[in-house]
């Protein structure tokens, strides 16, 4: 697993509507890796992310959910699920790879990584419940200056 002070990795996946994507590591972004759509944990992390998009958005972070299933199971899950942010497919495990998370189980880990001006910042192993508020309270501590 990637660590606080390593450089973002370069990568490129397919999202729920087929297109091509590169997140921009340079700007503040939260990538989640979940093991598979459609299971309890996994449909609870989402729909949190998702609840919590706004704030991320307003405080200009992008968040990118990935799994190994691919864009068309992406595209069944976002619809299902109300997901209006970019599902990664990674079919192969080659982001996950890229980011040190393991899929020796034939699945990604769940893990979460906060990333900004081409480093990681944060790094979780998280349970689903609360963990987008955690990061949600985290990312307000490095980008949000009070008063």
């Amino acid at each position: 697993m990637l660590e606080p002070g390593d450089p973002a990795p370069d990568v490129s996946a397919r999202n729920q509507d087929g297109e091509s994507v590169t997140p921009d590591f340079g700007e503040p972004t939260v990538v989640f890796f979940y093991p598979e759509d459609f299971t309890k944990g996994c449909t609870a992390e989402a729909a949190e992310f998702q609840a919590a998009l706004p704030e991320f958005r307003e405080l200009g972070v992008a968040v990118y959910g990935v799994s190994m299933d691919d864009a068309e199971r992406h595209a069944e899950f976002a619809d299902a699920e109300g997901l209006r942010f970019d599902l990664l497919a990674d079919p192969d495990g080659t982001v996950a790879e890229a980011f040190g998370v393991s899929t020796e189980h034939g699945y990604a880990d769940r893990r979460t990584v906060l990333l900004a001006d081409g480093e990681v910042l944060a790094t979780y192993a998280p349970e689903p419940a609360g963990h987008a508020a955690d990061v949600l309270d985290d990312v307000r501590g490095k980008f949000v200056v009070e008063g």
